[in-house]
């Protein structure tokens, strides 16, 4: 029986000669899945570099705190630290991770307030994928010490766009409003926009230095995903638990983590969980380098790589209208999960969550993920 792919065409027998998808037909031990993770994603240092406290400030009650360190190369990293106002004694912490979007001119703002008011372009992008919350704010004001992190190429740590290849910089100018997120739910200012589409456009450059380099951007993302959990952890503020969550891209990064650290006690992984072999069809132009690590898929499917520190605890939340994850792929992923902690000897390890609607991360599945994480670590 023949295949056809939409975006294929007369390649789709392609995947069929490809050792890819005849790797992933079988899962693979999970031992074998971290030592994979931790060749293609580890880095070096764990210690994000010249921790300063650049203003603190009280609102709505919290109490929030903006840092800035080194990543080791480029601008310094700016993050933000929220807890509830009065807090005495330590608290669990979370490390709250923004998503990708097609949206790189802000990375935290995305899912936290800050010291100044949102600007509409970022609550606008609020309301459509998170039902108009700063979800890490409100993770903060139910008891954790929230951490939020720009990552590379977001916010503090975006490319300038001057910097970017002028090409790039001319896609930037052409394809502003039909590059990602071509369906912004709301008005764009023109510069935001023109960055964003070239941003989109710089990713397959970056990719190509990280080639050069010898790394990937999933691999540097993940490296500075540590960098912040390394501070987290060792902050006088907060307990021995910790946790990731994120949705989308903030999933990815937040899957990547849990791949690379024993860190974590826990992780949420929203909005970013199919096999591989269902994006085949037309979904691969809708997702970032960071979801496909080069030497991952030709040993391993992504649900392996989520799953591979069982027995400890995760939660993925799916939606079933998703139009990033075809629902077969999210529940052939689910599936696998279950299958990984269920070799484990600890079934009850993995929640996997299905929703109505589509890609988000809406109040409903946020009272879900903070009550199970307030489970995991209180």
């Amino acid at each position: 029986m023949s295949v056809s792919y939409a975006h294929l065409g007369v390649y789709s027998d392609w995947p069929a000669t490809a050792a890819g998808p005849r790797a992933r037909a079988t899962r693979p031990d999970r031992d074998a899945v971290r030592r994979l993770a931790l060749e293609i994603l580890a880095g070096p240092g764990l210690d994000p570099g010249g921790v300063q406290v650049e203003r603190r400030w009280r609102a709505d009650g919290l109490e929030g705190e903006e840092i800035s360190y080194s990543a080791g190369f480029g601008p310094r990293t700016r993050a933000w630290v929220l807890k509830p106002a009065g807090a005495a004694g330590r608290l669990p912490g979370v490390l709250a991770l923004h998503g990708h979007d097609g949206f790189k001119y802000y990375g935290k703002e995305k899912i936290a307030d800050g010291p100044e008011p949102a600007p509409p372009v970022v609550t606008a992008l609020r309301r459509h994928y998170y039902q108009g919350r700063a979800f890490a704010s409100d993770l903060a004001r139910r008891g954790f010490v929230v951490l939020v992190p720009d990552v590379f190429g977001w916010g503090s740590r975006r490319f300038p766009l001057a910097d970017m290849p002028p090409l790039i910089q001319r896609l930037g100018e052409l394809s502003a409003g039909t590059a990602p997120p071509d369906d912004f739910p709301g008005e764009m200012p023109s510069d935001i926009a023109r960055y964003n589409a070239a941003a989109w456009h710089h990713e397959q450059v970056i990719e190509k230095y990280c080639a050069l380099l010898g790394t990937t951007l999933a691999a540097v993302v993940a490296h500075e995903d540590r960098l912040a959990l390394h501070h987290l952890s060792a902050r006088p503020d907060t307990t021995g638990q910790v946790a990731s969550i994120g949705l989308s891209g903030g999933g990815c990064r937040s899957a990547l983590l849990r791949a690379t650290s024993d860190q974590l006690t826990a992780a949420v992984v929203v909005g970013m969980m199919a096999s591989y072999d269902s994006l085949l069809d037309h979904n691969v132009v809708d997702h970032t380098w960071m979801f496909f690590p080069a030497g991952l898929a030709a040993r391993a499917d992504w649900p392996d790589l989520a799953a591979c520190r069982a027995p400890a605890p995760l939660l993925v939340q799916y939606n079933r209208h998703d139009e990033l994850f075809p629902l077969a792929g999210a529940q052939a992923a689910h599936d696998r999960i279950t299958a990984h902690y269920a070799d484990a000897g600890v079934p009850d390890g993995y929640t996997g969550r299905f929703y109505d609607g589509h890609h988000k991360f809406d109040q409903a599945m946020q009272r879900d993920a903070f009550g199970w994480l307030a489970a995991q670590l209180h």
